[in-house]
């Protein structure tokens, strides 16, 4: 079984060691202590709402990516195909949107005109939408 720290942790070492950073660039940019991203990076810590998104701004990487990479991941883990590669989640938008709405609606058996709306951060509602 996989914990949720341990994939929180390997997106974002793999997103930092895709972006060729050190470490030491991004807990300074993060504001975070070195030791304590290498715990959390390892998986040994868990890191807060406000401590991922610190990390995630320092990657410039969008928190619904992490987010995405590790659900596939628990997916997979699971015995569930989520429909993306784990390693996709750290690639531009562009490249993984439709194959992975695709692959949403045919894992949840949703017609082809339903829209699955992801709200802001803050939100705390998930709104389907259907096209008219």
């Amino acid at each position: 079984m996989t914990l949720l720290r341990e994939a929180i942790g390997d997106s974002l070492r793999r997103a930092r060691l895709a972006q060729h950073r050190t470490l030491r660039e991004v807990s300074t940019s993060a504001r975070v202590s070195l030791g304590y991203l290498s715990e959390v990076e390892r998986g040994r810590k868990e890191a807060s709402s406000e401590l991922l998104a610190a990390i995630c701004e320092a990657l410039d990487l969008p928190l619904s990516r992490v987010l995405w990479d590790v659900s596939t991941v628990m997916a997979d883990t699971d015995g569930r195909s989520a429909g993306v590669p784990a390693d996709a989640a750290v690639a531009p938008a562009e490249s993984t949107a439709e194959p992975a709405r695709d692959a949403a609606r045919q894992a949840l058996s949703l017609a082809e005109d339903t829209r699955i709306v992801i709200p802001a951060p803050r939100s705390d509602t998930l709104v389907l939408v259907k096209d008219v």
